[in-house]
């Protein structure tokens, strides 16, 4: 089979097309054929070796996978052979491998896609998608201001409609062009601010109703930190939902004290038991198969185009999910 294969760091173009093995199930898993393959963007930290942790090479990459179940391991419930399914390859316990034709995964992690969702959607759903989910969750904005950063990205343009869906009383996108600011509005933010422009954070506390607002949702890290931090209320709440780094100092953290600001930590994977995980994602389905919840496609590549797809992410060109097609 064909994979994408991580042999050192570097640019996108250090991706490489190798012909590997196909995997075969294991007693207690699946072989799935994979019709999407999800990139996100901490893939494209950690094919540059900027990642919080360093990986070891030689890796395939990939944590997220739709296809159809094509050969099954000893002990596996006959009923899945052929069935449509997301595979959450980063909740297993060889969490990549997703870059690639075929992809080896715990049957009991597997999820039934929908007739009426894609593969290609259904890749959205899965980091992202649950990213989103748990976001308003763990600081729920009911009745909020809240600050969505990133907004036309995948968790952005997800987490707008699922904060509005939560109770939020006000949405403020933020994005990077005119045509990520439209869409934001158009998944229902109620304002969206551009943060090229240096006064972005004095925008936000205005749209916000002066004070700025209850909760930023951080989904960026970097500079755009400390930034947001000048847009939250006295008595705000940061939540830290980006895979990286933070430039914020010891000013920073002086003045969160001083304006009785929180700042509070998100962390996915502890989120998410077995159970809670085919829960939320068969939610997710149910919500975007239905109609309720809008999924954003932003680029769907071959898998020998890689690196142009990590290409589109570095540079922050895409909206919505960027895919994979084997």
């Amino acid at each position: 089979m064909r994979a994408i294969q991580l042999n050192r760091f570097g640019g996108p173009d250090v991706l490489d097309v190798v012909e590997m093995p196909k995997p075969e199930p294991q007693t207690g898993e699946v072989l799935i054929r994979v019709h999407a393959a999800g990139v996100n963007f901490f893939e494209v930290l950690m094919r540059g070796d900027r990642y919080a942790v360093t990986p070891q090479l030689p890796m395939v990459l990939g944590v997220e996978a739709a296809g159809t179940v094509e050969a099954l391991g000893q002990g596996v419930d006959e009923r899945l052979l052929g069935k449509r399914v997301a595979a959450p390859i980063f909740a297993s316990k060889r969490p990549f491998g997703g870059y690639a034709e075929y992809v080896t995964i715990d049957a009991n992690l597997v999820v039934p896609l929908p007739e009426t969702l894609s593969f290609e959607d259904a890749t959205a759903l899965m980091v992202q998608g649950l990213t989103a989910f748990h976001l308003p969750r763990q600081s729920p904005p009911a009745g909020k201001s809240v600050l969505v950063t990133a907004a036309a990205g995948g968790v952005g343009s997800l987490l707008i409609q699922l904060a509005k869906r939560q109770g939020a009383s006000t949405v403020i996108a933020v994005a990077g062009s005119r045509a990520k600011l439209d869409l934001g509005l158009s998944l229902g933010a109620d304002a969206a601010v551009d943060y090229s422009a240096s006064d972005w954070p004095a925008r936000v506390r205005e749209a916000a109703g002066g004070a700025g607002v209850d909760i930023v949702y951080d989904i960026v890290g970097g500079s755009m930190t400390a930034a947001s931090l000048q847009a939250l209320a006295p008595g705000g709440e940061l939540v830290f939902a980006a895979l990286g780094r933070y430039a914020i100092g010891a000013s920073d953290l002086e003045a969160v004290i001083n304006r009785n600001q929180s700042l509070r930590g998100f962390a996915l994977l502890p989120l998410l038991s077995t159970d809670g995980l085919r829960t939320s994602l068969s939610e997710l389905f149910h919500l975007a198969g239905g109609g309720q919840l809008a999924v954003k496609q932003g680029g769907r590549y071959p898998l020998d185009q890689a690196n142009e797809a990590h290409r589109l992410l570095e540079e922050r060109r895409s909206t919505g999910k960027v895919v994979l097609i084997p």
